[in-house]
């Protein structure tokens, strides 16, 4: 994970490049990126494996943070520094279909980070499990 900057923001962003990673790895990795991350962080994840296209944005909506762009990135926009955009998610999980009929080298997402209520504030159930230790 590397701290990278996204472009027209002034916050603290985190770059997680999860190429090359199957799944479950790269939500994974966002949420590892995600777990001390201070309310108002970017996170931009980079990811190769199909599979997170559905996995990411699920994750957004489970955990209430922002999806604010899904990007993919072809060999050929890579070259030039130029990034096609092809779908982007808010957080009523609303999605533009991708066209082209060239597979994305990548999948380019940016996640914001929004503030968690506890579950003193209203947030979350008594079934809701956690992988954090106690």
């Amino acid at each position: 994970m590397n701290s990278a900057p996204v472009p027209g923001r002034d916050q603290r962003s985190i770059e997680v490049d999860a190429r090359g990673l199957r799944c479950p790895l790269p939500v994974i990795r966002l949420a590892e990126a995600a777990r001390d991350a201070p309310a108002g962080t970017w996170i931009v994840v980079l990811a190769s494996d199909p599979a997170a296209r559905h996995d990411i944005p699920a994750w957004c909506r489970m955990r209430d943070h922002e999806l604010t762009e899904l990007r993919e990135v072809t060999e050929a926009s890579e070259t030039t520094g130029v990034t096609e955009v092809t779908g982007v998610a808010g957080s009523s999980g609303t999605t533009v279909a991708a066209s082209g009929a060239t597979d994305p080298a990548y999948l380019r997402f940016v996640v914001r980070i929004r503030p968690q209520l506890s579950k003193d504030e209203g947030a979350g159930n008594s079934s809701e499990r956690s992988s954090r230790a106690r």
